[in-house]
């Protein structure tokens, strides 16, 4: 692959829904370890989600979302230009997501030229539980066989 990416997943491991990124970036580290791909999971979001990012040319944060008219177990992808607010990328309390990134580049930090998001659309992030949401639970198959193969698309057949 010759680059130096990052796979981060976003979320609370014991917060129902809101695990999703982490469990699904486990899932990737265990099943498609790829020279020069390293993988973290935690919550993180803006000032701390740059530091996180810096010195990676590639890096895809998978996350939970809540959109009005989603269904539960959607996956959306995004990038910088079509940017769409998941649950952790920004908080009320730090820089938005995109003014982290801006910053880093106006003050000539080493940001990642390819960021991905990869967002999953989820019922409940609000309730402890070691398990997910019905919805999920029995969408999680399908959820992960599609990450996976975006995963293989983008990372695996990368020349």
């Amino acid at each position: 692959m010759g680059q130096r990416a990052l796979v981060y997943g976003i979320g609370n491991p014991i917060l129902t829904d809101d695990a999703i990124g982490p469990k699904i970036c486990d899932h990737l580290k265990i099943n498609r370890p790829i020279p020069g791909v390293e993988y973290r999971t935690g919550a993180v979001g803006g000032l701390c989600a740059l530091e996180q990012i810096l010195g990676y040319e590639r890096v895809v944060f998978i996350d939970a979302i809540r959109t009005k008219d989603g269904i539960p177990g959607d996956v959306y992808e995004f990038g910088l230009s079509n940017f769409k607010e998941t649950l952790h990328l920004s908080s009320f309390h730090d820089l938005s997501f995109l003014s982290a990134i801006e910053m880093g580049k106006n003050m000539a930090f080493k940001v990642p030229g390819d960021i991905r998001i990869i967002a999953i659309e989820i019922v409940e992030d609000l309730v402890f539980s070691n398990s997910f949401s019905p919805e999920i639970e029995k969408k999680y198959p399908l959820i992960l066989k599609e990450v996976t193969e975006w995963f293989d698309r983008c990372f695996v057949a990368t020349p």
